[in-house]
């Protein structure tokens, strides 16, 4: 199985502008990728979807924003 870097959920979230829940967010994720689908990060791997979100959430990836949250290019690393 292909896993799929957290990555790739942020530029997502970057390229829709929309705010998210952690269950909104879930929704999307599984949505895009498929419920069969797995994630990694630099620092983790195996993850569900719900389980990344809990994760990126975790490392303030998110921004808060009035109706949920967002992300931005800057919580993105780069190496």
């Amino acid at each position: 199985m292909t896993s799929i870097h957290g990555h790739e959920v942020l530029n997502m979230m970057i390229e829709t502008g929309e705010r998210y829940s952690n269950e909104s967010l879930t929704a999307a994720i599984i949505h895009r990728f498929g419920e069969a689908a797995r994630f990694h990060t630099c620092s983790a791997e195996g993850m569900t979807a719900a389980e990344l979100v809990t994760f990126l959430a975790s490392r303030g990836k998110f921004i808060p924003a009035e109706e949920g949250f967002s992300t931005h290019e800057s919580k993105i690393c780069r190496h």
